[in-house]
């Protein structure tokens, strides 16, 4: 064993009985380059997300290689600024954390590197976490109050999910998607209705101009199971404008828009709240950047609050990626003894996401 984990499982050790903790965390798995420091899971000092929106828009989604170079170039202000906006200097940070899994490689390894650069540096554990399990973690910073056990909904760029949250670090897989997630299926139909990315929000505002009145050809898929399918819709909306626009046949891109929209939002909806009631739970919690989808979070209210369900939401910043929520989980895998990892990490683009 190197002289570091000697040292950094001994610093682990000590700190799962701190009463403070403060973690610095790093987020890099796709196109959001983002630094945080966070104090006992739920306390954020600092939050700095570096964007790359405007970059990849051009390209109609993101291109992994021009995310990780831009990822270079701005990890170290990020690393500068949200020690400065956290009022802390690096011998006030107990630990680094760091996103390892799902996401783009390159992207990953830009985030991984930059940490274990500061993990050896400051001689201080570093703790690998998954991608997954912070964005439920974001709920945490939301709301204080809120504690596991839970059902949550999992809707991000890259998982569908229903999972049973028994502890921080005690989850488990109810249900998933069999294709693909629900925000690469927004992505894709706001690409086929000439919809700038990212496709999520921008199908959001369109819809609210629209009509529920469009009939897509496609199976309804899925009934009776707590799995998802998104590619046989996302299909039947291609098919769609593809043959209109073919046949040189009018029609309303924002009634398309709402109608995929609502047939999305039915699913998701109906099947978190149907999830809780099966496993007795009175808390749902939402995780993911589809979580900011205005539609689905009118609907989740009204199904919750006629079933008894408290649902949550993460604030809107903490839907997307962010370190806020990696250096949250981070903090729940310290206390359970999870997570510690040497400086052989390196990122992975699939994570399992039941502990």
């Amino acid at each position: 064993m190197s002289k570091y984990m000697e040292n950094a499982e001994k610093a682990f050790e000590k700190l799962r009985t701190k009463k403070d903790v403060t973690i610095l965390a790093v987020e890099s798995s796709c196109d959001e380059t983002a630094v945080s420091v966070v104090r006992n899971g739920r306390e954020v000092l600092s939050n700095i997300v570096a964007s790359q929106i405007d970059i990849h828009k051009k390209f109609g989604g993101v291109v992994p290689e021009v995310a990780s170079r831009n990822h270079v170039m701005a990890i170290s202000g990020c690393y500068k600024e949200a020690l400065k906006e956290a009022g802390i200097s690096e011998n006030e940070i107990d630990a680094i954390a760091v996103t390892y899994g799902a996401g783009l490689i390159g992207a990953l390894l830009v985030g991984i590197n930059f940490a274990k650069t500061l993990a050896y540096a400051l001689n201080l554990p570093l703790i690998a976490v998954s991608h997954v399990h912070g964005h439920i973690s974001a709920n945490y910073l939301s709301h204080p109050s809120l504690k596991p056990p839970f059902v949550c909904l999992m809707v991000s760029g890259g998982h569908t999910a229903l999972l049973k949250v028994n502890d921080y670090t005690k989850i488990s897989l109810i249900g998933s998607t069999v294709d693909d997630s629900v925000g690469e299926c927004f992505d894709k139909v706001a690409r086929v209705l000439g919809l700038s990315y990212p496709g999520g929000p921008n199908i959001d505002r369109l819809a609210k101009q629209g009509q529920n009145s469009i009939k897509f050809n496609y199976h309804e898929p899925l009934k009776d199971t707590f799995n998802f399918s998104f590619s046989g819709l996302k299909t039947a909306v291609v098919n769609f404008v593809h043959n209109h626009e073919q046949a040189g046949k009018e029609f309303n891109k924002a009634d398309v828009a709402c109608t995929f929209q609502e047939i999305v939002t039915d699913e998701l909806s109906e099947k978190a709240v149907k999830c809780a009631l099966k496993e007795n739970s009175k808390t749902l919690v939402v995780a993911g950047g589809v979580g900011a989808n205005s539609r689905l979070r009118e609907k989740l209210k009204e199904k919750c609050e006629k079933e008894n369900i408290t649902v949550y939401f993460p604030d809107l910043k903490y839907c997307t990626d962010n370190a806020a929520m990696i250096g949250s989980m981070a903090y729940y895998y310290l206390k359970s003894n999870i997570g510690l990892s040497d400086l052989t990490l390196t990122g992975k683009p699939n994570v399992p996401i039941s502990i």
